[in-house]
């Protein structure tokens, strides 16, 4: 049973790339015709595939269906809240969660640090749009003619001497947050502290979301934070897998 659930699902990228006919499918399943009409059958009666009129099938329109309303359903601050308490469990750091919405950068969650200084952040509050790592790396994924507009539309607070200072930088820490995956906030909203962010990405590859660690100078400095890149990008590509459905890779 399993070896013919298999051999279905299998019926399925191959349709992704077009229609097909009855012999194209059984020779890429490497099976006789009748069997890949029994499978094709099944599948046609899910409405997972549709048989056009010369014949040949292509994928159906109650896929489509499904996984629309898979993705509507997706929440991605519960599918990555345990990924973030396990990150705060290793480093000790604060741990936070944004999304871009309706022109803003909002903490969707947030774990708190296991030492006595706290931050101010709280969830549901925008970031500080111009300097924050989140809001850099969800703004980053915009196409550039978005990138520009918005820039141009933003004011720039000098929270600090390290803050972002005009559209023009702006958009060039963009480019360079898009080129390289990642990003930092290294005293620009809060002299004292740092943080270093990665994303969240569907299953189409854009940003979804990002997640950060941030901590206090007293506490660890900069260099020290940025150690933790690694740790935080696989924590983010973990929540990526788990959000797009995609299968965990496998431990060398």
């Amino acid at each position: 049973m399993s070896q013919t659930v298999d051999r279905a699902l299998s019926i399925l990228p191959l349709l992704a790339e077009g229609p097909a006919d009855l012999g194209r499918v059984a020779d890429r399943l490497g099976v006789h015709k009748s069997t890949a009409l029994r499978l094709l059958r099944t599948l046609h009666e899910h409405g997972l595939v549709h048989r056009q009129a010369d014949q040949r099938y292509r994928l159906g329109a109650r896929l489509f269906a499904l996984a629309q309303e898979a993705a509507e359903n997706l929440d991605v601050r519960e599918i990555a809240h345990p990924h973030l308490v396990a990150l705060n469990e290793k480093c000790g750091h604060t741990v936070h969660l944004a999304v871009h919405e309706e022109n803003e950068v909002l903490y969707i969650d947030k774990v708190e640090s296991r030492y006595p200084v706290r931050m101010y952040s709280r969830i549901g509050k925008p970031v500080a749009i111009t300097v924050a790592a989140v809001a850099k790396l969800l703004l980053a994924d915009l196409p550039e003619a978005e990138r520009r507009t918005l820039a141009a539309t933003l004011d720039y607070p000098r929270y600090t001497a390290r803050s972002t200072p005009d559209a023009t930088a702006f958009l060039a820490e963009l480019a360079k947050v898009r080129e390289q995956g990642w990003a930092t906030d290294l005293g620009g909203h809060e002299e004292s502290i740092n943080c270093v962010a990665a994303p969240v990405r569907g299953a189409d590859g854009r940003v979804v979301a990002a997640m950060s660690v941030s901590a206090p100078n007293v506490v660890v400095s900069a260099e020290e934070l940025l150690t933790l890149l690694p740790l935080v990008r696989r924590t983010a590509d973990a929540i990526s897998r788990e959000y797009s459905g995609s299968p965990p890779t496998k431990e060398a």
